[in-house]
């Protein structure tokens, strides 16, 4: 099976068939796809001015579409190399033991649903990588009570998400399931409440 740069190339080959490079950029969404597989090509394309559904889009489009995909997966390489320096010198320190944020990241790894959207419509405006240093700088700071990505109040406590975990908080704004670890018991017991109205 082709890794992500082998696709990349094929998205960039002037040589190669137009539906093998659409082909191809959907292709890399199986091997880092923040949003979601669905959700994150949503994304592309309406950053990149195509349509999801556009059999033979315009090749410079394409590599747009490509580049933000690259840039935010160098974003979160970037992070899950430090995850693991530090997970290995905390072993080697004796602490074995992972913490909330490491559970999480274990759910993770890879970049697959990193800021899962289960809706594929609503999902965040800015590009990837901006999305992902924000989500990383919550990751690595105290709780809080908004979500990390939009700075939006609004979460919503939701259940039979397609993905692990199936239930979390949910930002009403930009659609991500807010990773746990970054909020305040308040705000996740916030977002249940928010959940028990809406269904009340």
């Amino acid at each position: 099976m082709a890794g992500f740069r082998s696709l990349a190339r094929q998205v960039r080959d002037p040589g190669c068939d137009l539906a093998l490079r659409r082909y191809s950029l959907r292709k890399c969404l199986e091997k880092f796809a923040p949003y979601g597989h669905r959700a994150t090509w949503d994304h592309l394309c309406s950053r990149a001015g195509f349509d999801r559904e556009d059999r033979s889009p315009d090749p410079a489009r394409l590599v747009a579409a490509l580049e933000e995909l690259e840039e935010g997966r160098v974003v979160w390489l970037g992070y899950e190399g430090e995850f693991t320096a530090r997970r290995r010198k905390e072993k080697h320190n004796g602490l074995r033991r992972p913490g909330s944020i490491d559970d999480w990241h274990r759910l993770t790894w890879g970049g697959f649903g990193v800021a899962w959207c289960d809706d594929p419509r609503v999902h965040p405006d800015e590009p990837l990588a901006e999305v992902l240093r924000r989500l990383i700088a919550a990751l690595e700071r105290e709780p809080g009570s908004s979500c990390p990505v939009c700075a939006g109040v609004h979460l919503v406590w939701r259940y039979g998400l397609d993905h692990e975990p199936s239930s979390g908080p949910v930002c009403a704004d930009c659609g991500i399931l807010v990773p746990r670890p970054v909020l305040t018991p308040q705000a996740l017991q916030y977002a249940r409440r928010e959940q028990l109205l809406m269904s009340a």
